[in-house]
């Protein structure tokens, strides 16, 4: 793992995105938000920090770790003093037990080798009555499109089982409908569909912006901070046997007993 370089994988700023990508960026930080109201956060797989300062709105403390030291390294350039970022392993927390009230997981699970452990870190730092929030791409999306350097993937009764069997309760939830037809054209659908099933779909971020480029010809950027603006896409509550081949994202928000 130490000689991965996540970046090539990892939503980075300045970088060209769809509508969708930019919604789903943005629903997934506004629902940890409102976890976060008033509370000591920490936020693993923070990447290059792009949603520490929405955080930052409501929580009382934010904290920010990444594996990469480059993703690190980025957020620190833009944040300054104004956050905590340090490189850190998620299955091995450099802090002490009962330390924050909400530990986030956004769209990064799939590169831990030990998940499990990373689950049993999250409680050990966490407060009675805290709260960890995981959101991952779906694996049961009939075109689904698994990203390099990932161990696992997890439905989202895998991952409502992984976090029961740690002690949380446990919410699931879905957004991105698969057959929305505002989130693309048919031909793109077509497209990607073709392109999952041959193995065509570039594997770094700089080749499937490439790729968008030229079916859409105008992206936006990812933002170097992200802003309380922009589309929010709705959450389909899930029930905890369910399957959910019919969206792209699934949330799981784990809460221990006060």
């Amino acid at each position: 793992m130490a000689d991965v370089d996540y970046s090539t994988v990892t939503e980075t700023p300045g970088r060209g995105a769809l509508p969708e990508t930019l919604s789903a960026l943005r629903t997934r930080y506004e629902l940890a938000a409102d976890l976060a109201q008033g509370k000591d956060v920490l936020e693993l797989g923070c990447g290059p920090g792009m949603g520490l300062g929405l955080l930052a709105r409501k929580a009382r403390r934010v904290v920010g770790g990444d594996f990469d030291p480059g993703l690190v390294q980025q957020a620190l350039d833009h944040y300054g003093s104004r956050f905590e970022v340090q490189q850190m392993d998620a299955a091995d927390l450099p802090f002490e037990s009962d330390s924050f009230d909400v530990v986030l997981l956004l769209e990064a699970i799939y590169y831990l080798p030990d998940p499990e452990k990373f689950v049993a870190e999250s409680k050990r730092v966490l407060r009675p009555g805290g709260a960890l929030l995981v959101c991952s791409a779906n694996c049961e999306r009939p075109d689904f499109n698994p990203s390099p350097y990932t161990h696992r993937y997890f439905s989202a009764k895998q991952l409502g089982h992984l976090l029961t069997g740690a002690g949380f309760s446990v919410e699931l939830a879905a957004a991105f409908p698969t057959d929305d037809p505002d989130a693309g054209s048919s031909f793109y659908g077509f497209l990607r569909n073709f392109a999952v099933k041959y193995h065509l779909i570039p594997k770094t971020m700089g080749g499937k912006e490439l790729l968008k480029k030229i079916l859409y010809r105008n992206l936006d950027p990812f933002p170097r901070e992200l802003k309380d603006e922009g589309a929010l896409e709705p959450l389909v509550p899930v029930s905890s046997d369910a399957t959910v081949p019919g969206f792209k994202v699934i949330y799981a928000t784990g809460k221990l007993q006060d």
